[in-house]
């Protein structure tokens, strides 16, 4: 099998692989089905996309609709490499998804309206799926209603024409949608259960997602929660679009 792509761009460690290891563990990948690059920590290097089987863009603590006079010269880079390897995803229709981040970079890139109006902080939210999310093949075996963790800054608040609307929340009206047919983003976590979240809330409590002095009222929070339908989407898209060689 053609590996997957995990591009990740936090910079703590214990977030980092905290994230490639649940997309490898829900994904039902082996570490060398799952390549993984730092894009935070080097320039991205020259990718063929033919040499995997799909994209997956991870969660990120940049915002990516913030001014450019507000975002570091790693976070520019970052989103100007995304944007340049989002023109042949894109072109190709090649199998493709962003987990939150991907709500930003791959909205923007087609022409949403990203902004802080829907942010939400970490914890759990009730995803319903759209009509057109429950015909979804990615979204197969999955409720129409069912439990994700969530924790974002930014949101999208209008989708472009040409998109597909395929969940949403009653905090988030745009929780998954879909560009052409194998483009996919999603505004909560599909990789994250409870612990995935413990680590996060821990790493980013000083990063103005909540205030610092609620973070182990949140772990308490979380892990009350049991979320296992999202993960769904992940085991899906690996299913769906693994590639062997040829």
């Amino acid at each position: 099998m053609k590996p997957f792509l995990l591009l990740a761009s936090r910079a703590e460690d214990a977030a980092a692989d905290e994230e490639y290891g649940a997309y490898l563990r829900f994904g039902g990948l082996a570490p060398e089905q799952l390549v993984r690059v730092r894009m935070e920590a080097a320039p991205l290097p020259d990718l063929e996309l033919p040499d995997y089987s799909g994209v997956i863009v991870g969660g990120s603590p940049f915002t990516a609709s913030d001014p450019p006079n507000d975002k570091t010269l790693v976070q520019q880079r970052v989103e100007k490499e995304l944007a340049s390897l989002l023109d042949k995803v894109v072109a190709a229709d090649f199998p493709f998804l962003g987990a939150c981040y991907g709500v930003g970079t791959l909205g923007l890139h087609q022409g949403a309206v990203i902004d802080r109006t829907y942010g939400e902080g970490l914890g759990a939210v009730t995803i319903k799926l759209t009509a057109e999310g429950l015909q979804d093949p990615l979204l197969e075996g999955l409720s129409e209603r069912f439990v994700a963790f969530t924790g974002h800054k930014e949101a999208c608040t209008v989708l472009p024409g040409h998109a597909v609307l395929l969940a949403g929340s009653a905090t988030c009206p745009v929780q998954m949608f879909r560009i052409k047919q194998n483009l996919y983003a999603t505004q909560f976590h599909p990789e994250l259960d409870a612990e995935g979240l413990v680590t996060r809330i821990r790493t980013y409590r000083h990063a103005g997602y909540f205030p610092p002095d609620a973070a182990e009222q949140l772990v308490v929070e979380a892990r009350k929660v049991t979320s296992t339908e999202p993960m769904k989407i992940v085991r899906n898209f690996v299913r769906r679009y693994a590639r062997k060689f040829s």
